[in-house]
């Protein structure tokens, strides 16, 4: 409850109310601004506050969201509900974008990450929808639109809200025999017009016009029988006579006949379109009411931009914690004139729940009173505060102010029996959920009988166990907080030095009223300063500039306090900020352990395969059995390896684990190094033997000789040569290159090359199996691979194969058919041909003969 009944007008409620009137977008949202009221159950309040919060974070986000066309249609969807009634033009155009707007916003408000990512079930399970806005959605989600009826409205109304004329084919034949009339009779009045302009019976600039729905020509009074016609009207002025020609009243008779005909389709397609609405009046009034909500909440919106203010969380129990809460109103009235209201720090707890606030006059005591009433009222109705983020809040039941002068000339009470009267009401509603807010208590009477009824009053208080602020110049009120938990002093703070009000409060000491001071500022008679003086007595005056001195030291402990007390926040965030990640290392690292582990199994499946072929070419290749057994070993060693890792083990042994497996892999690398520097050994003979021709072929050219083009196998002979310029025949075609393309062709035959080859590789221990399998390799190998067409890992195992058996059969020079296409074969495997030790040069072919489309390979 709130106390007494004019409480809003008390604490400046209602200007808060009028600026949201203000902002309203239609009748609807001015309603539930009257309607709106405060809430003791937090529940409610976060809910309320949470829907202006994300609807500032709405209108940030969603740039058209719709905040136009919030008609108020109600009136008129209630009056359908009776049958043979209809929706005019009007109301149906307003209805039209009224409800294509709530249909805009709901779908907004409903909008989830389901939408987006299209995802229906997790794991079996059907995954909860999160929703952007879910307080916003709440609100939103059992709201009924009517895309149906809007689409219907669309083929009745064009886009100016006039009826189509193809909204039935009976209005369509209407209007367009009415626009054929009209343009006869307009036709016709022209003619008459001319005619009668050239007589002079009418003025040149004269026009047909209006009168009663009718055409008519005006004209002279005194000249009015030269047409003959019927007399409509007279001008106010008795100069001009209105005259509907005689040979247009029939066809304006048959226009007034059309108009009629169509009002009538116009009411019965209004009266059909009406009857399919009305069935679903209820559920149009809900949605109606959900856009006043709306309304509301986008001006708590603008309020709220308005006072900087946050909507904080609320607690379920009584309690204020405001770190810089500024009065909203006094801040607004101060911008205008340019000047800064000062915030203030408050706080009401269970172990201090009454306040007592003392200080000088125009000190900002009342101004305190009226913010704390204000701020926690807008809260409870669902508005944001102007405090700080950091700010603690919880609710009452019951908010009671006593401030200002409360004579009642009816009721004979004066103001001190006014405020009497308000004390026992709040007596009697007190609890320990209630706040009470009380301003210059215990004044009104004479002082010594006054302080003792407030002193026994908030007496009472302490008992009942009630919140309170209570702005008081007693000295009893101010030592009974001493003597009494649960109260703590209060004093707004006076500068002595510049005589002048700071407005800010201390908490933990009374102020002074410095009431010799600003006598003395205002200007008394220095005698009667001291003789004021005099009477109070010496103790009291140097009580109170002891107060002074308190509440200077207060003060300046008090900023001290608020420092540490940041820099404590500040620690503790950061402590929590390390806490948490750690955690979030220590969870990534099992994550990557886990997601490593994946991998490596994944990996050692691929090799299994590879394995397995492997083995299988030895076996094919009669490799010896305990050759195989080793091998298999080797890898099953390395799988329980990989099984025994567990991302629950601690780094020392993962570590221990990771260094065996490495361990195990780089014997692996020795073996195979081994092996492949044998391979080398072999290369490297035929390299020599392939060195010796190239020399050879290297000697100066001449008429006669048996040549080839670098890195091509035809061979040919020279004809002539003229300057670095040779004509060679090959294969019977003649040609002409420069001498720097051609080698000398070595005489001997494909037989003498085998042999030398056999005698190579033998002496490096080859085997005769073996060099009969290389044969086999050799009498079947191509010296191209084409590759065109295939996908990149087909590309790349062909080209490995192919490498591979060039190497085997000792091949100098093998060509690659890539394509150019976007280049990406011709990457993958020139990546890949770098990465052969085997390989001494790679480029394009001649342009002649492929160029970039074709990579020649060189071992």
């Amino acid at each position: 409850m709130i106390y007494p009944d004019n409480f809003e007008q008390k604490i400046g409620f209602n200007e808060i109310r009028t600026m949201l009137r203000e902002r309203c977008l239609s009748t609807l949202g001015k309603e539930q601004v009257e309607k709106m009221g405060f809430s003791d159950h937090a529940e409610t309040v976060n809910e309320w506050l949470m829907q202006v919060r994300e609807f500032r974070q709405l209108i940030s986000e969603v740039e058209d969201f719709p905040l136009q066309y919030f008609y108020d249609v109600r009136e008129s969807i209630v009056r359908i509900r009776i049958e043979n009634t209809h929706l005019e033009e009007n109301e149906l155009f307003d209805l039209r974008r009224s409800l294509s707007t709530i249909e805009s916003i709901v779908k907004i408000l409903n909008h989830s990450d389901e939408d987006d990512s299209h995802a229906e079930e997790n794991d079996g399970w059907r995954r909860e929808k999160k929703y952007t806005y879910p307080a916003l959605h709440r609100l939103a989600k059992d709201v009924i639109t009517f895309p149906q009826i809007i689409q219907r409205i669309d083929q009745i109304l064009d886009k100016y809200g006039k009826i189509r004329d193809n909204a039935t084919p009976e209005l369509l034949q209407i209007r367009r025999e009415l626009a054929k009339t009209e343009g006869s009779i307009s036709r016709t009045l022209y003619s008459i017009l001319r005619s009668a302009q050239s007589e002079g019976v009418v003025e040149k600039d004269v026009t047909p016009t209006l009168r009663d729905g009718r055409l008519v020509i005006p004209v002279i009074p005194t000249l009015k029988k030269k047409i003959k016609g019927i007399v409509h009207d007279e001008s106010a002025t008795g100069k001009t006579v209105f005259i509907e020609p005689t040979e247009v009243v029939e066809a304006n008779n048959r226009v007034r006949e059309l108009e009629g005909e169509e009002r009538k389709e116009i009411i019965r397609i209004l009266t059909n379109f009406t009857n399919k609405v009305r069935p679903y009046v209820r559920e149009m009034m809900d949605s109606y009411r959900f856009l006043a909500k709306i309304d509301l909440t986008q001006a708590k919106a603008k309020i709220a931009e308005i006072f900087k203010a946050i909507e904080p969380e609320v607690e379920d129990h009584p309690h204020i914690d405001w770190i810089r809460a500024i009065h909203p109103l006094l801040q607004i009235s101060l911008e205008k004139k340019g000047e800064k209201v000062v915030p203030l720090d408050i706080i009401l707890t269970q172990e201090k729940r009454i306040l007592i606030i003392s200080g000088p006059n125009a000190g900002g005591k009342s101004v305190c009173l009226k913010t704390v009433g204000l701020l926690q009222y807008m809260l409870q109705c669902g508005l944001s505060i102007p405090v700080s983020e950091r700010s603690k809040t919880g609710v009452f039941q019951n908010i009671m102010i006593d401030i200002g002068d409360e004579q009642s000339l009816e009721n004979d009470l004066s103001t001190y029996s006014s405020h009497l009267l308000n004390m026992k009401n709040m007596m009697r509603a007190a609890n320990n959920s209630t706040i009470i807010l009380i301003d210059e208590f215990g004044t009104g009477t004479e002082p010594g009988i006054g302080g003792a009824i407030a002193e026994a009053v908030l007496d009472k208080f302490c008992k009942q166990q009630a919140y309170g602020v209570i702005t008081t110049h007693y000295q009893n009120l101010k030592h009974f907080a001493d003597s009494h938990e649960g109260v703590a002093n209060g004093a707004m703070l006076y500068d002595r030095h510049e005589m002048k009000a700071l407005f800010q409060l201390a908490i933990g000491r009374p102020g002074s009223s410095f009431a010799i001071e600003i006598a003395r500022k205002i200007g008394l008679p220095e005698e009667v300063i001291k003789e004021a003086s005099d009477i109070v007595g010496s103790e009291y005056i140097q009580s109170d500039k002891y107060l002074q001195d308190i509440v200077r030291d207060k003060r300046y402990w008090e900023n001290k306090r608020q420092s540490i007390h940041q820099r404590e926040k500040d620690m503790e965030k950061t402590i929590s900020k390390y806490e948490s990640d750690i955690e979030e290392i220590e969870k990534s690292r099992k994550q990557i352990l886990a997601k490593a582990k994946q991998q490596a199994e994944e990996l050692l499946k691929e090799s299994n395969k590879k394995i397995e072929n492997a083995i299988r070419e030895i076996r094919k290749n009669q490799a010896e059995k305990e050759e195989t057994k080793r091998i298999r070993q080797e890898l099953d060693a390395f799988k329980q390896e990989m099984q025994e890792i567990d991302t629950k083990d601690n780094d020392d042994k993962i570590a221990r684990k990771i260094a065996q497996i490495q361990q195990r892999k780089e014997r692996h690398a020795k073996r195979k190094a081994e092996k492949a520097q044998n391979q080398e050994k072999a290369a490297a003979a035929l390299r020599n033997a392939q060195n010796k021709s190239q020399a050879e072929s290297n000697k100066e050219l001449k008429e006669g000789d048996t040549v080839r083009i670098k890195g091509l196998t035809t061979v040919g002979k020279i004809e002539s040569i003229s300057g670095d310029m040779a004509t060679a025949v090959f294969g019977g075609m003649k040609t002409k290159m420069r001498l720097s393309r051609l080698e000398h062709a070595t005489a001997s035959t494909e037989k003498d090359k085998t042999e030398e080859r056999k005698e190579n590789l033998a002496s490096y221990g080859i085997s005769k199996e073996t060099r009969k399998t290389i044969d086999a390799h050799k009498s079947n190998f191509h010296q191209d691979l084409d590759v065109r067409g295939m996908r990149g890992d087909e590309a790349l195992n062909a080209v490995q194969h192919f490498i591979d058996d060039a190497i085997l059969v000792g091949m100098p020079r093998v060509r690659i058919l890539h394509g150019k296409g976007n280049g990406i074969l011709r990457q993958l495997i020139r990546q890949y041909v770098s990465s052969i030790p085997n390989v001494v040069h790679y480029a394009d072919e001649h342009v002649q003969f492929g160029g970039a489309g074709i990579t020649v390979v060189d071992f």
